[in-house]
């Protein structure tokens, strides 16, 4: 079935990327599970999954498996250059979507912006977090400033980027924030996030933007997050999406929480994407 609000004949693929290694939690191989689930629940037409290595990798350049992760990254690529049309990721971890939101960057250019939804800013790098988990220096990366291999060759720029629901991070983030004037916002002004917002969006989901009395399947919760219906509430007032992703869903053993797939469907659902000239 064509994804709600597309145009007719215009295809939505749910590009499936069970990359876990960028994280270190406990639960982090469960990543590759929450995949594949997230991606059954898109509404999309069809499922490409990419084929990424499976192995812990190597701890080099103060990053984790950083030898995997950018083999994953390259097989990320090759798989979107197959694709057409609109494109909605399932993580895996955050890095999952570093080519897809540098694919968006390469279509629209600097009209486009990345509305991050995540407890966590994201904002390390390799000299900043000891465990060199990458999740943690996606969008630092994204901006241009993360281990060599993984940086895009045209960075996104300070402000392209919205924060939101981020109710955690360390000093060296939030200095970050404060030097390049990047938009924040926490749980209390989560609205405020989409004001003023136009031209081409890309929308990235970590589930612990969430409250995790609502949903728990998540490598590094934090409290007093958004309610799952707040934010389908607030994504289904945006009205040019271009790409989209949802990430970091670490589903315990068993089987799949009935609950949990209804939250991830419905936050996919409530996403309407159009065509950005």
């Amino acid at each position: 079935m064509t994804h709600p609000g597309a145009p007719a004949g215009f295809l939505t693929t749910a590009l499936c990327v069970p990359q876990w290694q960028g994280s270190s939690a406990p639960s982090a191989r469960r990543l590759s599970v929450g995949a594949h689930r997230t991606a059954a629940l898109l509404p999309a037409d069809r499922v490409v999954t990419v084929p990424v290595r499976d192995d812990p990798g190597e701890f080099d350049q103060g990053v984790k498996a950083l030898d995997v992760l950018v083999a994953n990254l390259r097989a990320t690529e090759a798989a979107l250059a197959t694709i057409e049309g609109q494109v909605f990721t399932a993580g895996g971890e955050c890095g999952v979507d570093l080519a897809p939101i540098t694919a968006a960057h390469a279509r629209y250019g600097d009209d486009l912006t990345v509305l991050w939804f995540d407890a966590h800013p994201d904002l390390y790098t390799p000299r900043t977090l000891p465990s060199g988990s990458f999740h943690g220096m996606v969008l630092r990366t994204l901006l241009g400033d993360g281990p060599a291999p993984l940086v895009p060759a045209d960075p996104l720029r300070p402000p392209q980027v919205i924060l939101a629901g981020v109710r955690a991070g360390d000093r060296t983030e939030h200095e970050y924030l404060a030097h390049t004037g990047i938009r924040a916002h926490g749980v209390a002004d989560l609205e405020s996030a989409v004001e003023g917002l136009s031209g081409p969006v890309y929308v990235h989901i970590d589930l612990d933007v969430l409250d995790p009395a609502s949903f728990a399947s998540v490598g590094y919760p934090e409290p007093a997050g958004v309610t799952p219906d707040r934010l389908a509430t607030l994504l289904a007032t945006l009205d040019t999406v271009v790409g989209a992703a949802i990430t970091e869903h670490a589903p315990a053993e068993g089987p799949p929480d009935t609950t949990e797939a209804e939250i991830i469907r419905g936050l996919a659902t409530a996403l309407r994407f159009s065509r950005a000239s």
